[in-house]
Parts: C-alpha cells; structure tokens; sequence
C-alpha cells in the first residue's frame, strides 16, 4: 500500500471509528498490507499536522487518537443541536476536581475536604458517566471504597495523562488575610467613632 493510500485509510477509520483508535488498533484494520507502526505513526504526525488550521483536529487522547471539532468553536457549533449540554452543579465539578487531584480518594476524603457530604447522586453520576470508577478500598474499619478517574474521563477532557491537567493556584496566604481583615476591622471601628 502506498503511503497515500494509507493516509486516507487511516483518516478514514479515525473519522467513522466511534471511540478513539490507537496505533495497534489502526495496524489490526490494515494488518494485511504490512504495515509497520512506524509508518502509521508517520502517517497520524502528518495528518495532525494537515489538519493544525481546520475546523476539526486530530488529538491524540488517553485512549488513542480521534478528530475533534476546535474547542474555540464549540459555541458556534453548539447551535446544531436543540438539545442543550448538560448542565453540571458546582457540587459536582468539586467532587471531580478532588477524585482527579487527590486520587485514589474516599467519599470520606472528599466530604472532608468539601465540608460538606457528598451526595449519591453525584457519585452515580459521575459513574454513569464513565468518568470515575472504584479501584479498590482503603485498609481502615468500614473499608471505604476509594474512587480514580478513567480513560473515558481523559478522553472527554481531552487529555493523555492526568500531568496535563492545570496546575491548582496557591491561596493566598493567611497572613495576608490576616492584615486585609485587620485593616477592615480599623475602618470599621473608626466608622464608628
């Protein structure tokens, strides 16, 4: 097969496949032509880059690679459909920011940190959508099941590997806060006087 054929082969199995495809996978669909991975790594680099300035991309994910539409034109795009995105509370995105930073994590852990209790409907949401699992249980009394991200999270966000998620800012410190509220406290008893 020559590497113009392959090219189109593989755009064409990444554009139809439902779920993200990796090297392996895309040397199984053309096994018979002989095809080293090498040369399908060669081919998916220069369709990364033929597609660089298009409306849709080749991204390389946790699970392998697929086309995406740009992500800076979601909101244009998002008019195709009459059905509205889901809509997450902020409960929700906490509790996933806390599995993805902190993992493997307890409910407990979570509750801990939020100050508040995790809701089971939260947990089987994130569950249903595939974007947290139990990876096994902590050796305490109770034994609570402790709770990690997965590929299709990755995927969804768009990312390969749980270093590209952003960097949490520090707080600021408490001694700073502890000059801001001392200066409130002087304005306001000197309102009072």
């Amino acid at each position: 097969m020559q590497k113009h054929q392959l090219k189109q082969v593989i755009e064409a199995l990444l554009f139809v496949a439902e779920q993200p495809l990796t090297e392996s996978q895309l040397a199984e669909q053309v096994e018979s032509q002989q095809i080293t991975k090498k040369q399908i790594r060669d081919v998916l680099d220069e369709l990364q880059r033929d597609y660089q300035e298009r409306g849709v991309q080749l991204r390389k994910v946790a699970s392998g690679y697929r086309f995406q539409t740009r992500a800076e034109l979601g909101d244009i795009i998002s008019n195709l459909w009459q059905e509205k995105p889901t809509k997450y509370s902020q409960a929700l995105l906490e509790t996933l920011a806390l599995i993805a930073y902190r993992q493997p994590i307890t409910r407990g852990d979570i509750e801990e940190i939020r100050g508040v209790s995790v809701s089971s409907q939260i947990m089987k949401t994130l569950q249903e959508r595939g974007w947290i699992k139990v990876v096994g249980q902590r050796e305490v009394p109770g034994r609570p099941q402790l709770y990690a991200t997965t590929p299709e999270f990755l995927d969804y966000f768009s990312l390969q590997d749980l270093a590209e998620l952003p960097d949490i800012p520090e707080p600021p410190s408490q001694v700073k806060d502890a000059g801001q509220s001392t200066q409130i406290t002087a304005a306001t008893a000197t309102e009072t006087e």
